[in-house]
This record gives C-alpha cells, structure tokens and sequence, in this order.
C-alpha cells in the first residue's frame, strides 16, 4: 500500500540589525528587534496557527487517517515561546492526536555538520531536548536544515543513535533509482534513508501558485492521482518542504488550505495512506545502498552547498565563525553561548549569495541587505565584536593544544558525572523494589 508521509520543516531566524563598524567593542547586542518580532507576527498571523488548525482538523475529520511531521529548529522554538505561546500550544494539541511526529534537526539551523562534529552533535543534542520537554516526545528521525546529508554526515547522525534520516531526492545521487523506496546508508545498514521527492514536494511549495505551470492549477485529486500512477511497487513518497509554503509563499487566497483539507479524501479513496518517517521505516526494508560523498541539499538547481558555501564572502564568514569553536566550547558565559547559536544561523550566509540577488529565488521573509557584500560586511563587524568577547575569555595566544587538552578533560569528567548518576539512579530504583517487596 502506497503511502504519503508529510515532513514540514519550520525555522524563523534572527534578524541582525545595522551594525557599524565603530560598534565592534562597544554594543554587544546584534539583532533586529522589530524585524524579529513583525516577522514573528506575520508567520503567526498567515502561517503557524492557520496550518496547525488545519493540520489538527484534518487528522480529526480523517479519524486519526492523516498523518504529519515536523522538523522545528530551537531558536523557532524559543523565538514563538516568547513572542507567540499560542503556537506553542497549536503544535502541542496536534502532538496529543498521536499522528504527528518531531524530528531532530541542528538547534541553531546551522552548518556546524560540516565544520564541527562537537558542535554538531550538542546542537542536535539541545533540540531533540527541548522536543522532549515541549511535547513530550523524543526524536527518533533526523532531517538536517535543508536536508544537508553526505556520507560522513550520515555517520555523525548513526552515532547519536538515530535510526533514520531524511536526504534530498538529487538526481546525481539518486541516478536511476526511485525516491520511493527506503534506502540505508553505504557503511552502517542500520541507518535508513528517506528520500525526499523533489517534484512532488515543489510542485506544492514553489509551483501551486504560479499561474504560468502547466499543471495550474493543483487540485488535491490530480496530486493524489500522480501518486497512485506510480509503479505498484513504489510504496513511501516523502513530501517534505518548508512550512511556509501554507499561508506564506502560498497565500490564503491561493487556496492552498482547501488543497490541504481535501487531500485526505482523495487519498483515502485511492486507497493511499499517511504516515509517519518512523512507520515507514518500521514497515519497509531497504532495497539498496544510497551514497553521497559530497554534500547534497535541497537547496536550488546544483542541490549542493554554494548556497552557504558558495563564494569567498561566505568562506571568509564561516571560516572565522568556526575558529572559535573549541573556544566558545570552554565558555561557561550564558549570554556568550547565546550569541553563538545565533550567529550559526545558516540565513545569515544565505544571503550573502551572490545568486540569490540575480535569480528571483524565492524565499519568505525579504532580504534586508542592498547586496551580499553589504550583508557580508555587517555580519564580519557582528562577528568581530563577538570575537573580541571570546578573545577575553580564552586569548588566542593560548595555544589549541592547551585547549584540546583542556577540552579532553573536561569532557571525561563530565562522561565520569553521567555515569555516576546513572548508577545512582540504578541503585535507588533497586533499594525502591525492594521496599516495595
């Protein structure tokens, strides 16, 4: 039986404001309040609630039929506690349905996979953390921002425990193989590969309001007809994409809501379900390997990293930001801490491409920079000051060895902690058996 599984990624991020070179030692707080928080409220107001209300209808109207996840980055997370609690509380009326599923991603939106495996790692770490205590639910899946996967990714990801991962449907990865099939990763076959359908996923994020498609418009019966067309024997069609493409990207008036709701109808009759990332790897086996040495993304044409990576602007950013990983890592500065995840954010290096200025792409909230130079020049005066607040902790006359050394210290004492207290832990749920006895 074919079935559907919906994967919404959400992230908002934090807009840094005007910061002028004659800033760096003297103002030490980088970001766009009012941009933060008008961005905040339009996806409130046109996205959030009205997709979460509709998400919650439909699972209810289908009896538990349709199914959803999510892919909620931790600065979103702490961004509508703080300035939108009632989509707090939206995600977490759908999480007691049971049919909605929350996936680990990097904390901070960011690239640390391919710059820092530490820092990674407590990224991910930190959201899955934070999904347990707001929903009461641990991840079990992984989807990297923008699906950001290779093979040494996928290794990083299994070594955290994850049974799964989501990866972009690229053809110079894929080749002749179909995205409907699960997958397992080239060096650990416990590690499942879910495929993102690219076609079908930007057919609803990118394509359903543009009046010159010739498919236009997509109705709900003519989505589910393309996937029961599908060879019987292409069982899992992952539909992944941002959420903004309800309400945003898509408008209200577009009519992507009704396209929504009347999915489950179509599907049902069809005989196609919904389901969860961790269902469908529960149900089906791989069929085969799936590698990727280099990057692969969801993002653009080349469906690589240039979108981050891509120039010697973001280079020179992402060089000097994760130089001071090791750093920031000894760092006990609350307030330190809190301005390196945000500075990770993966937006701020988007928009220092130099395509994005020249293609159209589009993209939810506008760029606020005349140019990606002028976007790479506020970002290096933020960072200079912030790497002056990380010089006075840790001065780079003090050598990296000293530092790794350092590092591997404390990181044993704190493994030494954790097992401590599990024996603890042990001992008293042993001496309360025996009570009870």
């Amino acid at each position: 039986m074919k079935s559907i599984n919906f994967i919404f990624r959400i992230h908002q991020r934090f807009n840094l404001k005007h910061y002028a070179f004659f800033d760096i030692g003297n103002d030490h707080y980088y970001y766009d309040d009012y941009a933060n928080e008008s961005a905040m409220q339009a996806t409130v107001e046109n996205n959030c609630l009205e997709a979460n209300r509709t998400l919650l209808e439909m699972i209810r109207s289908a009896n538990g039929k349709f199914k959803v996840s999510f892919s909620i980055s931790g600065l979103a997370l702490e961004q509508f506690e703080q300035f939108a609690p009632a989509v707090i509380d939206s995600f977490r009326e759908l999480a007691k349905t049971g049919c909605v599923e929350f996936l680990a991603t990097p904390y901070a939106h960011s690239l640390a996979a391919l710059y820092n495996e530490q820092e990674f790692v407590e990224q991910v770490t930190l959201q899955a953390d934070k999904i347990k205590a707001l929903f009461g639910r641990k991840p079990t899946v992984f989807a990297n921002l923008a699906l950001l996967y290779s093979d040494e990714i996928g290794e990083m990801v299994a070594g955290m425990g994850y049974k799964a991962i989501l990866v972009e449907g690229a053809k110079h990865v894929l080749g002749w193989k179909s995205p409907h099939y699960l997958y397992h990763h080239i060096n650990n076959p416990k590690l499942k590969l879910l495929v993102r359908n690219d076609k079908l996923s930007d057919d609803i994020n990118y394509r359903f309001s543009q009046w010159q498609w010739d498919q236009y418009p997509l109705t709900a019966e003519k989505f589910v007809k393309w996937v029961s067309a599908a060879p019987a024997e292409e069982k899992v069609f992952n539909i992944c994409m941002g959420y903004e493409a309800l309400g945003l990207i898509n408008s209200r008036s577009s009519g992507i809501f009704d396209f929504f709701k009347a999915l489950p109808m179509f599907a049902l009759e069809e005989g196609i379900t919904f389901a969860l990332p961790s269902e469908c790897v529960e149900r089906h086996k791989p069929i085969d390997v799936l590698s990727s040495i280099h990057p692969v993304s969801w993002t653009d044409e080349e469906k690589d990293i240039s979108a981050w990576c891509g120039n010697e602007l973001q280079q020179e950013a992402l060089g000097k930001l994760y130089s001071l990983a090791d750093r920031v890592h000894l760092c006990s500065d609350m307030l330190l801490k809190f301005d390196w995840l945000r500075l990770q954010d993966a937006s701020h290096f988007f928009v220092m491409a130099t395509k994005h200025y020249s293609n159209g792409k589009i993209y939810a909230q506008p760029i606020a920079y005349e140019s990606p130079y002028h976007a790479f020049i506020n970002y290096m005066n933020v960072l200079s000051d912030f790497m002056e607040r990380v010089e006075a902790q840790f001065p780079s006359s003090v050598e990296n060895e000293e530092l790794n050394a350092l590092l591997k210290t404390i990181y044993n004492q704190e493994k030494e902690i954790a097992q401590l207290k599990k024996k603890a832990s042990q001992l008293k749920e042993t001496r309360s058996k025996g009570t009870q006895k």
